[in-house]
């Protein structure tokens, strides 16, 4: 690999002192599968990290680990001192973590304002008997809340759809009311899940803009497949692949690593290249442009395609 992406300090420097999240050798074996080998990677503060690698790498697995709902067979996960290695989901949003889904997770029968208003419930000051009883300090709360929820949505430019029920919004917009809620918890660290899926090529400087402008409030962690909106974000990338962590780097060293250049289009593919004088950087760019299959959640923008023996893997 190349100076500044090999295998000896992937990690690289460990920011759990100075309220970042640290991932440290975590493997999660789900029967005879490892989806995570002795992982362990770092998210600074007021910085962007990305996450990538082909369909099964083990992506939203180590996310899934770091919010508890997967509990790893060994390795510890922290954030701002906290332990999260096996924490129970609830707990989250009082630790100041916030996460969005692959897909949006709103719940139906609610409006957009108040499923948006559900990611601020761990600040509401009024207990469980003063909503009951329709007390004058419930009221007031609410009140706050609903504020801070139309604030969020107004963030995400989808204020004018407050009082609309999700599902009868396009995708795109049910994408970013995911997003508001996600924020108007105003987290510290905020784990994005494939936020770019189902936004359309045009859409996604808009989401690149917000995410820088996230990092110089939070800290923020990126799994996506849209290259372009990577390597344009993104102040540190881990490259995982069958569950480990093969690369890791500035978004410049990502993309001229050979390892990176293997996993994504296979060996044999890269070889041919190497063959045919085309040097590491040429095959590197062409990850930047590589495209999902036609009418896929990324069919606009440049993501990168699985390699053929990844494709059953998740």
């Amino acid at each position: 690999m190349n100076d500044g992406s090999s295998a000896a300090g992937l990690a690289g420097p460990s920011p759990a002192a100075s309220g970042g999240l640290e991932i440290s050798g975590v493997t999660v074996r789900f029967g005879g599968l490892t989806a995570l080998d002795d992982v362990s990677l770092s998210a600074a503060p007021r910085q962007v990290t990305g996450i990538i690698g082909p369909n099964g790498a083990g992506k939203t697995t180590l996310l899934n680990a770091a919010c508890g709902f997967v509990k790893p067979q060994s390795g510890t996960i922290t954030f701002n001192e906290h332990q999260l290695t096996g924490i129970r989901p609830h707990r989250l949003a009082r630790l100041g973590i916030a996460r969005t889904l692959q897909g949006v997770g709103l719940f139906r029968g609610l409006s957009v304002i108040e499923n948006v208003m559900v990611g601020a419930t761990h600040s509401a000051r009024a207990g469980f008997w003063s909503g009951f009883l329709g007390l004058p300090r419930s009221d007031r709360d609410e009140r706050r809340l609903r504020e801070q929820a139309l604030e969020a949505l107004g963030r995400l430019g989808v204020r004018e759809f407050a009082d609309s029920m999700p599902e009868t919004l396009a995708y795109g917009l049910r994408k970013r009311v995911a997003m508001a809620r996600a924020l108007v918890g105003r987290p510290q660290l905020l784990l994005l899940d494939e936020p770019a899926s189902g936004l359309s090529e045009k859409e996604l400087p808009e989401l690149g803009d917000l995410i820088k402008t996230l990092a110089g409030e939070a800290s923020v962690v990126v799994i996506e497949h849209r290259m372009d909106l990577v390597m344009s974000v993104c102040d540190t990338i881990f490259v995982l692949d069958f569950g480990r962590l093969i690369a890791s780097g500035t978004p410049q060293q990502v993309q001229a690593d050979p390892a990176v250049t293997a996993a994504y289009l296979g060996s044999d593919v890269s070889a041919g290249a190497a063959e045919r004088g085309a040097s590491v950087a040429e095959q590197a760019a062409d990850l930047s442009v590589w495209r999902d299959d036609p009418g896929g959640a990324g069919a606009e923008g440049g993501s990168m395609q699985p390699r053929a023996e990844e494709a059953g893997r998740e």
